[in-house]
């Protein structure tokens, strides 16, 4: 897969339920590798951004299985952990708004509240069990890429539209004018 198979807004397949998965067998297996490949893909594209993760949905797959990148301040590191059926089984903290973007949602941020700190149960790519705890960013990510199994975009999070920004070539936000905003989402 390549950057081009990721799905972006308006796409109907984005606010789809995605399914459990039952048996972790090579098509799932190639799935993983192939999301890794259209992240790391779509991020060679990007002079401005990083992929820290993707949701099977986003390359058209309804399948739950999120992509997450192993070490987010280093865009050389290109390791990524796989979760298999991801679910948050506690959320703690008061939710904080910040900055968010999606590969599914071309050049626009918005500042979205999320919980500082989840639990996360899920299925490794070997069918073992596996939890974690996560904080900041990590913990943002997982609320993001868990939203999207369940048919959320970020976009569906933000409350004003006024807390859009569109990303410039430059590397810098601007503001989206209220109109524009809901034509976006």
């Amino acid at each position: 897969m390549t950057s081009k198979d990721i799905v972006t807004i308006p796409n109907p397949i984005l606010k789809q339920r995605s399914k459990r998965i039952g048996h972790i067998d090579a098509e799932i297996q190639d799935l993983a590798k192939d999301m890794i490949n259209a992240t790391l893909d779509w991020e060679a594209s990007r002079e401005h951004e990083f992929g820290a993760a993707l949701a099977a949905v986003q390359v058209a797959r309804l399948y739950r299985v999120i992509v997450i990148r192993d070490d987010f301040d280093d865009k050389t590191n290109k390791s990524f952990s796989v979760f298999i059926n991801p679910e948050i089984v506690k959320a703690e903290g008061e939710p904080t708004e910040e900055l968010e973007g999606c590969l599914s949602v071309t050049d626009i941020y918005g500042s979205v509240a999320r919980y500082p700190k989840v639990k996360v149960k899920a299925l490794s790519l070997d069918g073992r069990p596996v939890r974690v705890t996560a904080t900041g960013f990590l913990a943002r990510v997982f609320q993001h890429e868990i939203d999207h199994t369940n048919g959320l975009v970020f976009v569906d999070r933000v409350e004003n539209p006024r807390k859009l920004f569109k990303l410039g070539s430059d590397g810098k936000f601007t503001a989206l004018n209220p109109i524009e905003a809901r034509s976006e989402a």
